[in-house]
């Protein structure tokens, strides 16, 4: 997405595929719908722990916004991948963020993929997002979400939820940079 708010959106599979893709966009700033780090005081998602949640999953639930926790089933290889993928990018001179549509969209008042991609898609319209076509798939949505919450990250019209020494998820604020950490 660039600053107009034009979007372009595709499907990719491989690490290599994300990776090649991303530096090859040389964008401002690379905005993740991943769990970047896991909570402070967990060693591994490996080893058994009762520590679950981050900072910034209690702010999400602080305020009614669902999310999955880091440590749950699928969430486990989707964490690593991400801390991974921030890893290589940021090794690359990249500036990389967490960010979680689902949160980005109900703060938006923009209904989430599961309430219809067309309605998303509207939504994303009404944002004045440009370059959304009505075949794209709901992870594509959800990419250009994320991608919103980057522009608003770099526009200084963000929040900032969570504690800075594990992690912030970056998402789209109401007025200059919000920070809300606990």
């Amino acid at each position: 997405m660039d600053g107009e708010l034009l979007a372009k959106a595709s499907v990719l599979y491989t690490d290599r595929e994300l990776l090649d893709r991303t530096l090859e966009s040389k964008a401002d700033v690379v905005a993740i719908d991943a769990p970047l780090a896991l909570p402070r005081g967990r060693e591994s998602l490996d080893l058994k722990s009762n520590i679950h949640f981050r900072a910034c999953d209690h702010e999400l639930r602080r305020r009614g916004i669902k999310f999955f926790p880091v440590t749950l089933g699928p969430m486990r290889k989707l964490t690593e991948r991400g801390i991974r993928l921030r890893a290589s990018l940021e090794s690359a001179g990249m500036k990389v963020m967490e960010t979680y549509p689902g949160a980005a969209q109900d703060i938006l008042g923009i209904p989430r993929k599961g309430r219809g991609l067309n309605r998303l898609a509207e939504g994303l319209c009404l944002q004045h997002v440009r370059g959304i076509d009505r075949r794209m798939s709901g992870d594509e949505l959800d990419a250009i979400t994320c991608a919103l919450a980057g522009i608003a990250y770099l526009k200084g019209d963000f929040l900032a939820l969570g504690d800075p020494s594990e992690i912030l998820m970056i998402l789209p604020g109401a007025g200059p940079a919000i920070r809300s950490e606990l």
